[in-house]
């Protein structure tokens, strides 16, 4: 049981279970805003699972010193490189989002609403 609750599995599912939820509101939704914030939704989602994926138990900070041989290294350390990626991920996610937000506003000002069905001059 306790093999069930452990950090790495209670992490991994908060982050599929964010993705799923994010789907859902880029998929079902109208509203062009509630369409963001499900696409933000995933966008965590997806970066806890990534670290949730490269987490390794009992591991230490990848630094060479006194605490850590450098024969035992490669065993000890955690990998530095998904951190990074998801930092650089969310970065890059705060700029989409901004920039979703962007248009959203600038498409509310041209039509004064919030709604993506009013948006149909593009369809053929």
């Amino acid at each position: 049981m306790t093999q069930y609750l452990s950090v790495e599995f209670i992490a991994m599912l908060t982050g599929f279970l964010l993705m799923v939820i994010g789907v859902w509101g880029i998929i079902s939704q109208k509203n062009l805003l509630k369409i963001v914030i499900g696409f933000s939704l995933f966008d965590t989602g997806l970066n806890i699972v990534i670290v949730s994926l490269s987490y390794v138990k009992n591991s230490t900070a990848p630094i060479l010193d006194k605490a850590v041989e450098v024969s035992d290294a490669a065993s000890k350390i955690a990998d530095p490189v998904p951190q990074a990626l998801v930092l650089t991920s969310i970065v890059i996610g705060l700029g989409v989002t901004a920039l979703m937000l962007a248009y959203v506003m600038r498409m509310f000002r041209e039509k004064k609403s919030l709604e993506i069905n009013s948006y149909n001059e593009l369809k053929w």
